[in-house]
C-alpha cells in the first residue's frame, strides 16, 4: 500500500523529466528530511488527460488506499480542448469526491492543486494570452469552490507555478523543468505538513 496518491495529468507525470524530479517525488522527499517518511508515492497521470479521463484511469487502476495524502491537480487539458467551467465543474466534483474516499474518507488528507497558466509559456506564442490567463482564472475558481464544498484543502501555489515561465521550461517550451518543479514542491509542502497533521 502507499501513501502518497498524486492523481493529474502531464504536471504531475512530470513530462520531460525523470520521475525522480517530478514534483510528488520531490515532495516525498522534502517530506522525509522534515519529518517521518511516508512510505510510497503512486503516480496516476498522463500527459493530456482530462478530468474524465483521469477518472476512467482511476476506475481502471482501483488504488489501494486508505493514503495518508491524495494530491489532485487536472483541468488544463479540459480548458485547452475549449471545455467551459462549468463542464470542467462536471468532471472534477467526481474525482474530489473519489479523492476523499481514497484518503479513508478524510477530506482534510486531500489537497486540490491550482492550475499553472500555460499562457505564459512559449508554446503558446500566437494564441490570445489574455483569454487563456481568464479561462485559467476561472477553472481554478471552480476548483477552489469544488474543493472548499469537498471539505478538501485547497493549494494555491500560482506564484511558484507561473515563476519564471519563460524560461523554467524543458524543451518542448511548455512542461516546467525540473527546477521549476523544485520551486512547486517546497510551495506544496506546507499544505501537505498541514493534511498530514504535521505543520
Amino acid at each position: 500500500m502507499s501513501d502518497f496518491l498524486a492523481l493529474g495529468d502531464s504536471y504531475t507525470i512530470g513530462e520531460g523529466v525523470t520521475r525522480d524530479e517530478s514534483w510528488p517525488l520531490v515532495l516525498s522527499s522534502l517530506l522525509a528530511t522534515r519529518t517521518s517518511r511516508l512510505g510510497t508515492t503512486e503516480i496516476i497521470a498522463t500527459t493530456g488527460w482530462t478530468t474524465d479521463e483521469l477518472m476512467a484511469a482511476i476506475e481502471a487502476e482501483q488504488p489501494s488506499g486508505p493514503f495518508e495524502l491524495v494530491t489532485l491537480l487536472i483541468g488544463v487539458n479540459d480548458q485547452y480542448r475549449g471545455r467551459t467551467p462549468s463542464e470542467y465543474r462536471t468532471g472534477l466534483v467526481p474525482l474530489l469526491e473519489r479523492a476523499v474516499v481514497l484518503a479513508g474518507d478524510d477530506a482534510g488528507h486531500v489537497l486540490a492543486i491550482s492550475i499553472p497558466d500555460w499562457g505564459l509559456t512559449p508554446f503558446a506564442e500566437g494564441r490570445d494570452r489574455a483569454a487563456i490567463a481568464r479561462e485559467i482564472q476561472e477553472f481554478n475558481a471552480v476548483a477552489a469552490e469544488a474543493a472548499a464544498r469537498a471539505g478538501c484543502r485547497w493549494a494555491d501555489i500560482r506564484a511558484a507555478q507561473d515563476a519564471d515561465r519563460g524560461t523554467l521550461l524543458v524543451a518542448d517550451a511548455l512542461h516546467p523543468s525540473a527546477r521549476a518543479y523544485e520551486a512547486w514542491a517546497s510551495a506544496l509542502l506546507p499544505f501537505a505538513r498541514a493534511a498530514l497533521g504535521r505543520a
